[in-house]
C-alpha cells in the first residue's frame, strides 16, 4: 500500500492531529487551520508538501521528486510514484509539513486546534 494511493494517503493523513482533507484543484488537498501542508493528485497520485530549504536540496536531488509546479517559493517538492523514496520517508516528510505549515498559525488558532 502506497501513499500515492487515495485511500492510503486519506487514512494517513486523518491521522495526523487538526486535519481535513478535501477534493480541490484535482487533488486531494490535506490542510490543518485551513492552510495546506499536503497534496495528492487526483489522477497522477503525485505528492506534493512543504519541506525546509535543507530538505529542499537534498530531496530534489532524487530521481522523481522536483520542485512542485505552481508553488512559487522553492520549499515544495512533487513526489511522482516510483521515485527514490521509501514509504517511511514520505510519511515523515508529509508529517514534518504538518508541523512546519501548524507552527505559521496563530497562537490562538493552534490552541483551538489542541495544537499547543
Amino acid at each position: 500500500m502506497s501513499l500515492h494511493g487515495a485511500k492510503v494517503f486519506a487514512r494517513f493523513i486523518a491521522g495526523l492531529p487538526a486535519t481535513t482533507l478535501v477534493e480541490q484543484w484535482e487533488a486531494q488537498v490535506a490542510k490543518v487551520g485551513g492552510k495546506v501542508f499536503a497534496m495528492r493528485g487526483s489522477e497522477s497520485g503525485t505528492l506534493v508538501f512543504k519541506v525546509s530549504e535543507m530538505s529542499f536540496e537534498g530531496l530534489t536531488a532524487l530521481e522523481g521528486i522536483g520542485q512542485a509546479p505552481y508553488f512559487a517559493r522553492r520549499h515544495w517538492v512533487a513526489v511522482a510514484r516510483g521515485a527514490d523514496i521509501d514509504e517511511a520517508g514520505l510519511k515523515a516528510y508529509i508529517a514534518a509539513s504538518h508541523g512546519l505549515v501548524a507552527s505559521k498559525l496563530t497562537r490562538k488558532l493552534r490552541a483551538e486546534l489542541g495544537l499547543g
